[in-house]
């Protein structure tokens, strides 16, 4: 289980703090309007930015401030981030080895992390020869081969058209279940949440303002119902 609890970070005159819990292989959406903090929750988890005070523990295990590349976890930006030089392979081989030094068994890796997201012919190709969803692709295939107990996701698909981050998500979602992998998925879009995430976080003014099941879209408290009459 995932808990966080009182992780507090200041900035200028405004101070936010988080506490929550997630269960091991749950989706968690995360919805809020913007500049609410959902994005500097996921920077507090992953290392990037540091918390002035709390605690966030991940199955018993504490890493409120472990270095970033030592974090139980790995994170996938709207950006991808790929290396424009090294082909899909090479951009996926990353996760496992920054020197790109892997035996056999490794690249055996690497190849069935491609085919899980569907580009099993594109290994040799460069990022500027794919489209824009197979980039978010090869970089969510960099991400599950890590294998890390949690997966953050920072509107990755935000830039798609509705009907391929659909595709995308429910293809996270069939790779997260078959690592037991816990997802905290920030999003601007009820529908997605709906779609796959069985829980919803919702931020507002720095703070977790309510959580509960996805069914609390359907139900929701005051300060929900406000934002989702604006959606």
């Amino acid at each position: 289980m995932l808990k966080v609890n009182n992780l507090t970070h200041s900035y200028q005159t405004t101070k936010l703090s988080f506490s929550f819990t997630a269960e091991q292989g749950s989706i968690n959406a995360i919805l809020g309007p913007s500049g609410a903090g959902k994005s500097t929750l996921l920077m507090l988890l992953c290392g990037l930015l540091e918390p002035d005070m709390g605690e966030t523990t991940l199955g018993g295990q504490d890493f409120t401030f472990a270095p970033a590349h030592m974090r139980p976890l790995s994170i996938l930006f709207q950006e991808h981030n790929l290396f424009s030089h090294l082909s899909v392979k090479d951009n996926i081989g990353l996760g496992l080895s920054p020197s790109l030094k892997l035996n056999e068994a490794a690249w055996q890796q690497v190849f069935d992390a491609a085919d899980a997201v569907g580009l099993s012919e594109y290994l040799n190709r460069l990022p500027d020869a794919l489209s824009g969803g197979q980039k978010q692709r090869v970089a969510l295939a960099r991400c599950m081969i890590r294998q890390r107990p949690l997966l953050l996701l920072d509107e990755p698909f935000s830039a798609l058209d509705p009907a391929l981050r659909q595709e995308m998500l429910l293809l996270v979602k069939k790779l997260a279940q078959q690592q037991e992998a816990t997802i905290l998925m920030v999003t601007h879009h009820p529908e997605d949440a709906r779609l796959i995430a069985d829980n919803l976080l919702f931020v507002d003014q720095g703070q977790i303002a309510c959580e509960g099941p996805i069914s609390l879209l359907d139900t929701p408290p005051p300060t929900l119902k406000m934002y989702l009459s604006h959606k």
